[in-house]
């Protein structure tokens, strides 16, 4: 980061450098503590939490939620905000399923995905790019197809009776 910029964000009261190591802190707290023996795949708190039924899978949302919060504070692009909120929603609906779910999770790790997004943007090093768009396009087309395909197959259904 520019001396111009990081003066900007103390004038601003936010220390993004030392925000940054906390939020790597933060990370690795969640996705990396732990090593799984004679491999180099590493696993946090966020997939233990992830285990417990029900609950798990939103309490790690909602820890993953920090980061995203800092990002807004940081005034970080919206579309990045926005890949970022994906990414810890594709993490909890990884986590939805029981214990397939929590193995996949080990390999998503939505918190490093987002610091690395983070990192990438805050100071305004870097615009967002063509790949943020589409991506955060390519989910919303996609939940706009899943939310109007339950009414097309309604109509087809109607149709192949007869009734429409």
């Amino acid at each position: 980061m520019a001396a111009g910029e990081r003066r900007q964000a103390l004038q601003s009261g936010v220390d993004v450098g030392a925000q940054l190591d906390r939020l790597r802190w933060w990370q690795r707290l969640l996705d990396d503590a732990f090593p799984i023996p004679g491999t180099r795949v590493r696993f946090g708190w966020d997939a233990i939490i992830g285990l417990v039924p029900g609950a798990g899978d939103l309490i790690s949302g909602l820890f993953g939620l920090v980061i995203l919060y800092h990002a807004h504070r940081m005034r970080i692009p919206v579309v990045v905000q926005a890949r970022m909120f994906i990414n810890l929603a594709i993490d909890l609906a990884i986590g939805i399923v029981p214990f397939a779910g929590d193995v996949a999770d080990i390999f998503w790790k939505a918190n490093t995905r987002n610091l690395a997004l983070l990192e990438r943007h805050a100071g305004q090093a870097q615009k967002p790019g063509t790949g943020d768009y589409l991506f955060v396009g390519g989910v919303a087309a996609l939940l706009a197809f899943l939310a109007t395909l339950p009414f097309l197959v309604f109509f087809l259904v109607l149709r192949a009776f007869g009734l429409w």
